[in-house]
């Protein structure tokens, strides 16, 4: 079963992996949620949280489906937390518990700019953001720029040298407004750690694709 990813609390997972949405789309899936909980595993055995508190947060942070280029994007934590608490009520956890899982869940997400409060806010919001970095951000990355019917880049200037960049219509030039800054947003000292790798990895990545359509880094 499933919820034997995430162990030790199997019985919790499985009460709340019933509640994943439908709609869901491969970068923000199951799979991602496992990813998500391996991280945060890896950063609290460094540097603590409450684990039981983590997993309900890691499995509802993505509970309520909002695409990249829905323009209530940036409000997809703060529904997904609403939507936790109300699974939560419906199994019996206690207000303050509730309240500090929803801090956690609104908290993770880059788009909603919200300083996290706690030690699992700070934790969950790395691990997350690890998704975004290295080999799983670029996968993650083209994925969801095939989604929306993006270009690989463009073929005229793709180190926007002489234009504004432009996500929306350019894949490559997602690193530059967004992947490529992530590095710097960590909050723990492990978690900055394990950002620094994934970077590198991104880094990479762009070298080479440059490389092979001709063209010299200009970074």
């Amino acid at each position: 079963m499933s919820s034997s990813l995430f162990a030790p609390h199997q019985a919790l997972a499985e009460s709340l992996l019933a509640h994943l949405p439908d709609d869901t789309d491969g970068a923000h899936d199951l799979a991602h949620l496992v990813r998500v909980w391996r991280n945060v595993q890896r950063i609290a055995a460094v540097e603590g949280g409450d684990r039981e508190l983590l997993l309900a947060a890691t499995l509802l942070h993505d509970g309520v489906h909002v695409p990249k280029n829905d323009p209530r994007r940036a409000q997809a934590s703060r529904l997904a937390a609403e939507q936790g608490g109300r699974i939560l009520t419906a199994l019996g956890w206690q207000t303050a518990r509730i309240d500090a899982v929803r801090h956690v869940i609104e908290a993770h997400s880059f788009s909603a700019g919200i300083e996290p409060q706690t030690l699992e806010a700070r934790v969950l919001q790395d691990a997350d953001r690890l998704d975004a970095l290295g080999a799983l951000g670029v996968a993650r990355c083209f994925y969801t720029a095939g989604q929306m019917g993006s270009a690989l880049y463009d073929p005229f200037d793709p180190q926007a040298t002489n234009r504004a960049l432009d996500d929306q219509r350019f894949t490559l030039d997602h690193f530059e407004t967004k992947l490529l800054t992530l590095k710097e947003g960590f909050q723990t000292a492990t978690g900055q750690q394990l950002a620094t790798q994934r970077h590198a990895r991104l880094l990479a990545f762009r070298e080479a694709l440059l490389e092979e359509i001709g063209e010299a880094s200009i970074r």
